[in-house]
């Protein structure tokens, strides 16, 4: 599956007034009408159980300069958000210069092996026009728009 390119992103949630996140490469839209989500979290995830109690997350989708924002999510510190510049959006955490911002309502969890899958509804959304993270066989990269026909 490194094969295969996917958008980095970073999960949030707030649980007693603080707040979680981790960084997350299993993503995709998956309704338009409703606007809906699917996230993957592995079983062992802090923030899988924050969610489970609060119902809610925000989706930070990341842009082609935050690698070092994702490898801070993806760590194992106790406080991810320290020097971390964010704000609250939704009453959820949404990181400063994401290129996409998604705020969800959890619908359901599907099993999914060593992950569970989150679906969500979008709540509230907003995207910015620049280049994204991308994920790909163990290296970050991005994704850059060419001309129909080229």
């Amino acid at each position: 599956m490194g094969s295969v390119c996917t958008p980095v992103a970073v999960a949030t949630a707030v649980t007693e007034g603080r707040p979680h996140g981790t960084t997350v490469n299993a993503f995709s839209a998956l309704s338009l009408d409703p606007p809906m989500v699917m996230v993957a979290l592995d079983r062992g995830s802090a923030l899988l159980s924050i969610l489970e109690h609060t119902r809610r997350f925000g989706l930070n989708v990341l842009s082609a300069d935050q690698g070092d924002l994702a490898l801070n999510f993806a760590g194992k510190s106790a406080d991810r958000f320290a020097g971390v510049a964010w704000r609250e959006d939704c009453a959820l955490p949404r990181l400063d210069g994401v290129i996409g911002w998604l705020a969800c309502e959890v619908t359901r969890f599907v099993d999914g092996g060593d992950h569970l899958v989150v679906l969500g509804t979008v709540s509230s959304a907003s995207c910015r026009d620049t280049a994204p993270l991308t994920y790909h066989r163990r290296a970050f990269g991005t994704h850059t728009v060419r001309a129909a026909g080229l």
